[in-house]
């Protein structure tokens, strides 16, 4: 089977690192197709052998992507489509379906209750993704709360599979070198209590109460990781509160798919020109990622409880990392730990979003010294191999059922910057301006 991936973009992200992960486990020919944003991700997946085309995408409304990417589609040959993120859901489906490819397949991200990868939930974002969703053969949820979001949006129950998103549990595994190597060359006493959080930046995440709420435990630290609009706005709450020094932003973090542990703690960082701002954060190079830090692993390896204040996820990848890394977890929203018995990860706890419900919760911590626990029974439920086999069953029932491949001409690309003739079944696409391009770390 031949199948063609697109994706929004290829920076680093939880979406993007699953396609990742999936791609060296299909037993398929697989192909990448990146709209826009061929970043690290995309590196790593070449590296890997697998070859992306990156479209040249300027913005939402760039509809001279359309015939560029339905003639990529037509002219490769491919026996189904895969479509990942918002954009390249809309996008990829009518390309699909211009190209004469019916075997369509997306995958949900990203879809909260009022966001999706960030995006506000508007109607025409909301119009847009069910009308192009038809074009589709089957829509992928990486959870049952997702399932359960799109048929209240009226997606069809036979078009929805679960496939939960999976990971790599050994490359999570504590490594006491990697604890050591991180605390000493971030400055920080190895005995400290430091708290740990990883997401995109913006407002939805929350993190902004989980900076409140570490300010109020004298001596406690908190490495985050993560870039974004917010990044600032935290800083100069950190100094505000007088906390500048025990405030770590760290910037974009590797999500460890090339992390290797050689027994002493050298995948737990990433060379690079190491410079502190003065205010305890890990300096920052041109492009505006981190400088100098360490990677996924070895900044859960460092840390004592890991903290996700984000109250709408559609999976919770990040909380099943920590838990996989045998640490204290307290979440607003993660529908990985939710959807099980609470026999299944014992250290994750929830919490409602109130910086003095989550400062009590992690002096209790501290004051009892939480230690490492035994890798949970959800990490091992959620192994990237399994999702790999599930997704796949999705692939040969999508192809076993789609019409038999008609080949009809691609329109050329419009001249003078004219946009070309959509399908009957395709509507406008909302002004950016209104619905600003998702995040690429939004759903981690």
């Amino acid at each position: 089977m031949k199948v063609l991936h697109v994706i929004t973009g290829l920076d680093v992200g939880g979406a993007e690192q699953q396609l990742r992960l999936l791609l060296r486990r299909l037993p398929a020919h697989c192909e990448v197709v990146t709209l826009t944003r061929p970043g690290p991700v995309a590196a790593g997946i070449e590296a890997d052998g697998t070859p992306v085309t990156h479209l040249g995408m300027t913005g939402n409304r760039d509809l001279t992507a359309l015939p560029r990417l339905a003639g990529l589609i037509r002219g490769g040959g491919y026996d189904l489509v895969h479509t990942h993120l918002y954009r390249a859901c809309v996008y990829g489906r009518i390309a699909a379906r211009m190209a004469g490819v019916r075997a369509v397949v997306a995958t949900e991200h990203s879809l909260g209750d009022a966001v999706i990868e960030g995006r506000r939930l508007t109607r025409g974002v909301r119009t847009l993704y069910r009308a192009t969703e038809r074009l589709g053969t089957a829509t992928v949820a990486v959870s049952d709360t997702v399932a359960a979001r799109l048929r209240r949006w009226g997606v069809p129950e036979q078009r929805i599979h679960v496939v939960p998103n999976g990971i790599e549990a050994h490359r999570f595994a504590f490594d006491p070198a990697a604890r050591a190597l991180v605390r000493t060359r971030l400055g920080l006493p190895l005995d400290a209590f430091v708290v740990g959080g990883v997401g995109r930046l913006v407002p939805g995440k929350r993190f902004d109460v989980l900076v409140r709420a570490v300010t109020q435990l004298p001596g406690v630290h908190l490495l985050l990781a993560g870039a974004g609009p917010e990044r600032e706005k935290l800083r100069r709450m950190a100094e505000q509160f007088g906390s500048g020094d025990r405030i770590h932003l760290l910037g974009e973090r590797d999500g460890a798919v090339d992390a290797v542990f050689d027994g002493r703690g050298s995948g737990a960082w990433r060379a690079g020109r190491t410079e502190v701002d003065g205010q305890g954060s890990v300096g920052r190079e041109a492009d505006g990622r981190a400088a100098d830090g360490p990677d996924i692993p070895g900044l859960l390896s460092a840390i004592d409880v890991f903290v996700s204040p984000s109250p709408d996820e559609a999976f919770g990848l990040a909380v099943l990392e920590a838990l996989g890394s045998g640490l204290h977890v307290l979440y607003g929203s993660c529908p990985a730990v939710d959807e099980l018995p609470a026999e299944q990860a014992p250290g994750a706890r929830h919490f409602s979003l109130g910086v003095h419900e989550l400062a009590t919760a992690l002096r209790e911590l501290r004051r009892h010294g939480p230690g490492r626990l035994p890798v949970p029974p959800v990490v091992r439920r959620y192994d990237i191999g399994r999702s790999a086999e599930a997704l796949m069953s999705v692939y040969e029932q999508a192809v076993a059922v789609a019409p038999v491949r008609r080949r009809s001409p691609v329109a050329a690309p419009p001249q003078q910057g004219r946009a070309p003739v959509l399908p009957a079944t395709a509507v406008s696409l909302p002004d950016p301006s209104r619905s600003p391009d998702p995040s690429p770390l939004s759903n981690r």
